[in-house]
């Protein structure tokens, strides 16, 4: 069994602490720097600390008016926005847990989180969001309520009006009742199998997480005068995690949810860092790479030049060895082709984080080739987000980068990774049994496979659960296929199949911009059954499986494919809340094409 522990931690959490304190600290300390910047009226304005605070303890004298208690859930479903951190600070105020509900959730979905949490309260975003929840909880026996943030009336202003009433000497004896071993959330996990479980953070758990990231050299980024734009949804761990640090560290934070003007934003607020999913990077290089091919056939040229040159660029500099001819191709380039990516992140960015799944180490290059340097980190809902990180200066492209201070990890004798540290949660929600199988003597048994280099440096194979088994016992890790397909701007999803059957196969979606480009492209029509005939795009497909297949052995590579005429939906179920893929379901949804693959 391996294990790296990392530099024992130098902060301490208070036993008497709670998140809410960060937002009373800031108001005092520096009552007129801004906190957050939120759209109005078509513009941004500035959110300062003071005003924040002042916001927060409206809002929460509202909640004590409403009934909430310590130690109380209340439920919050929204989509990423300025007023979710009021909400969340405010219920900490009251000493309450916060149960975070994605915007996306069915009334069933509802229901289970609401019925197992016990949650008193479910404030949403929208009515429509409202009708859904009310179909939710039709029959509860605790009978929540609901409210509405964009209301008739906004929530904000309808709990600063209940409120008013209310001593503001109750807020500071709910502070006084909360210890940073109290429960600060429960976060519902994804749910690729089986009911979601609650997991349960405490503040500890959260100031840990903030304090030990800025123990690491990212202290220099988070600082007072820099500013981030926040748009994956809040409801998840990674999300909540690093505003609650950049708002602890002074940054000034500005949400947006709609993805589809991210670029914009990016142009207007010039933020410093930005945090995303694989999928977002993976879009900026399709996108940057489809407007060369665009523009015909010598700038799809020079494009795959800069691409090459950027990567090569990266690999020789992590090598220490760049050739003079390669420091010239990569000069030439930074001004015809890396700046205008550069400018679409907003033109400032130092550094971007990524998380939530396996960014592809050829992609990495690709940025941190450009000057983009992406980070990678491994956490889980139950490590309250990150506990590996690569940081400036101690980055190893491909890996999930070293354990946090304070915290360690391990490799069991059967591959699996197992963590331990203060960011680690102490269980699920009324759910012992559960508890106590994700735990080996104290260290958290995560489920993913992995190992750990001479340095400490945790790289991830795969799910253990998720491992395929061929006829001839050959063990395969699909992510780093399935990874290797999803780089291709034509491929949306793929699902690697083939337990106990002579050899890997995989299940496609096929990207609906990407497929248009490619017909425009090739002078192509008609529909998707069709063009699945079309000898140019089997070559295609095959060269793209065949790429794929470099990056492992001939045993493990996939030998057929089967393209589905669907994407890939939380709706239709086959992705989660946080769009990973749900094996299970996709089995079970697509057995006939699976079994057609081996007949």
């Amino acid at each position: 069994m391996r294990e790296y522990v990392a530099a024992p931690a130098t902060f301490t959490v208070a036993d008497d602490w709670s998140c809410v304190q960060s937002a009373y600290d800031r108001a005092v300390q520096s009552p007129d720097n801004v906190a957050f910047q939120k759209p109005v009226g078509g513009r941004w304005v500035d959110v300062t600390n003071r005003e924040f605070a002042d916001t927060v303890r409206a809002v929460a004298r509202g909640l004590v008016a409403r009934g909430i208690e310590a130690g109380d859930r209340v439920a919050l479903l929204c989509s990423t926005r300025y007023e979710w951190n009021v909400l969340d600070f405010a219920i900490w105020a009251v000493g309450g847990v916060t149960v975070p509900v994605y915007d996306s959730s069915s009334a069933e979905q509802i229901r289970w989180i609401m019925e197992d949490s016990a949650a008193r309260l479910i404030i949403v975003e929208l009515e429509s969001h409202a009708v859904t929840a009310r179909e939710g909880i039709t029959g509860l026996e605790s009978d929540p309520g609901v409210l509405v943030i964009d209301g008739s009336t906004p929530v904000i202003d309808v709990l600063g009006a209940e409120g008013a009433a209310v001593d503001e000497s109750v807020l500071d004896e709910r502070r006084a009742s909360v210890t940073a071993d109290s429960p600060a959330t429960l976060i519902y996990t994804s749910g690729t199998t089986g009911r979601p479980k609650g997991c349960m953070l405490t503040h500890r758990n959260f100031m840990s997480e903030t304090l030990s990231v800025l123990e690491t050299p990212f202290r220099n980024y988070l600082r007072d005068d820099s500013t981030t734009v926040m748009f994956l949804p809040l409801a998840h761990v990674l999300a909540r995690a690093i505003t609650f640090a950049g708002f602890h560290a002074g940054v000034t934070i500005a949400h947006s949810s709609d993805l589809t003007n991210l670029v914009d934003t990016f142009g207007e607020m010039r933020p410093h860092y930005i945090l995303a999913v694989p999928r977002v990077f993976q879009k900026v290089f399709n996108k940057a790479q489809a407007t060369a091919q665009d523009g015909g056939a010598f700038k799809a040229w020079m494009f795959d030049k800069a691409t090459d040159t950027a990567v090569a660029y990266s690999r020789a500099r992590q090598d220490g060895r760049i050739g003079p001819l390669l420091k010239l191709r990569h000069a030439v380039f930074s001004k015809l082709v890396y700046a205008k990516l550069v400018a679409a992140l907003g033109g400032r960015c130092e550094i971007a984080i990524s998380g939530g799944a396996a960014l592809g180490e050829r992609l990495t290059h690709f940025f941190d080739g450009i000057g983009v340097n992406i980070f990678e980190g491994y956490g889980l809902t139950e490590t309250c987000a990150a506990i590996t990180v690569n940081t400036p200066g101690h980055m190893r492209i491909g890996s999930v980068g070293q354990p946090l201070p304070g915290c360690a990890v391990r490799i069991a004798t059967d591959g699996e990774v197992e963590v331990s540290g203060p960011v680690v949660t102490s269980g699920y929600w009324q759910n012992d049994k559960a508890t106590a199988e994700a735990f080996s003597d104290g260290w958290f048994r995560t489920g993913d496979l992995g190992f750990l280099d001479e340095d400490g440096y945790l790289t991830i194979t795969g799910r253990k659960k998720e491992i395929i088994v061929t006829a001839g016992g050959k063990n395969v890790a699909p992510n780093q296929l399935e990874d290797a397909l999803r780089a291709d701007p034509l491929v949306a999803e793929a699902v690697c199949v083939g337990d106990g059957q002579p050899f890997i196969s995989v299940l496609l979606t096929l990207d609906p911009e990407g497929l248009e480009r490619w017909k425009n492209q090739n002078g192509k029509t008609g529909s998707l059954y069709e063009l699945l005939k079309d000898a140019d795009m089997i070559q295609y497909l095959d060269q793209t499986l065949a790429r794929a297949n470099r990056s492992v052995s001939h045993t493990e590579s996939i030998k057929k494919y089967h393209v589905l005429p669907d994407q890939f939906t939380e709706e239709t179920g086959e992705l989660t809340a946080s769009l990973k893929v749900k094996r299970n379901v996709v089995h079970q949804k697509y057995a006939q094409q699976i079994e057609s693959l081996y007949a």
